[in-house]
């Protein structure tokens, strides 16, 4: 049965844009939305969706139920919505790490329903289904973690990959833990070094120093600073280990850039950085 009505939990960004995103591509089933008061209304107004419902009367009339909330709440909703959703449902999510939320889902769903762990590689600073936007997903990786590795061969899911990729996603499917290591050097560790940078030029600066003697560099580089703890939390803290060993040399490289002050091995890393920088 294709899909016909999709319940998205969390009506923000990354939901909010699916569901847009979903719309453009030519789906013209059911979108429910599940979230706050205030959030359903604004996705009301936007026509993001076209129903706000509880979680208990949006899930078991979901042919999709996609889960776009923080990680932490993830975790702790799968085993409800393992209980509401039907059979024949596919239920996935959208968190930024996957080991965790991939071994929470084993432990409660089968292929009665089916559970897909997912990723999308896309999205922005700030959060809110204000900044919605259905090309959000257009040219983005869009990372599919199915417990084994490798996509069950079902119709439902090979209909949600349909999906994804006419909403414009590049669709890679890799183990959970795969993913999560390479994100914590991909995603995690430019969020951290672009968050202590600016922190430390803030410290750095005299009040009286002025704040237009800075280029675009600046502004590049710490742009990811205006990303809020709230929506890291829990992407480091359920993949900390990745994330340290990724930080260690990160901060191991510095070192030897400080020692090294402009010498040889300082060329050596801006002749590595160009070429990794030039085939991205």
């Amino acid at each position: 049965m294709p899909i016909q009505t999709v319940a998205i939990v969390g009506v923000g960004l990354i939901g909010g844009s699916f569901a847009l995103a979903l719309r453009a591509s030519g789906f013209s089933g059911r979108i429910l939305g599940v979230s706050s008061p205030r959030t359903l209304d604004a996705a009301l107004k936007r026509e993001v969706i076209d129903e706000g419902l509880p979680i208990a009367e949006a899930v078991p009339q979901a042919d999709l139920v996609y889960l776009s909330q923080p990680i932490s709440r993830i975790l702790d909703i799968l085993p409800r919505v393992r209980e509401l959703a039907k059979p024949s449902a596919l239920v996935t999510d959208a968190g930024s790490t996957k080991a965790q939320i991939v071994e929470q889902a084993a432990r409660h769903f089968n292929e009665n329903p089916w559970f897909l762990g997912g990723h999308p590689m896309a999205g922005k600073e700030k959060r809110g289904v204000e900044l919605a936007g259905a090309g959000l997903f257009q040219d983005a990786t869009y990372v599919l973690t199915p417990a084994g590795g490798k996509l069950p061969e079902a119709t439902i899911i090979a209909e949600f990959v349909r999906y994804l990729e006419e909403i414009g996603s590049r669709v890679s499917v890799m183990p959970a833990d795969e993913h999560d290591r390479i994100v914590a050097w991909t995603s995690h560790l430019p969020q951290l070094i672009s968050t202590a940078l600016a922190a430390a030029i803030a410290d750095g600066l005299d009040e009286q120093d002025s704040s237009d003697v800075a280029g675009p560099a600046l502004r590049d580089m710490t742009r990811l600073g205006e990303s809020s703890f709230e929506m890291w939390r829990d992407v480091l803290g359920t993949n900390q280990t990745n994330v340290r060993q990724a930080l260690d040399a990160y901060i191991q490289r510095l070192e030897r850039l400080r020692q090294d002050a402009g010498g040889p091995l300082t060329e050596q890393e801006f002749e590595k950085a160009g070429i990794f920088r030039n085939n991205q």
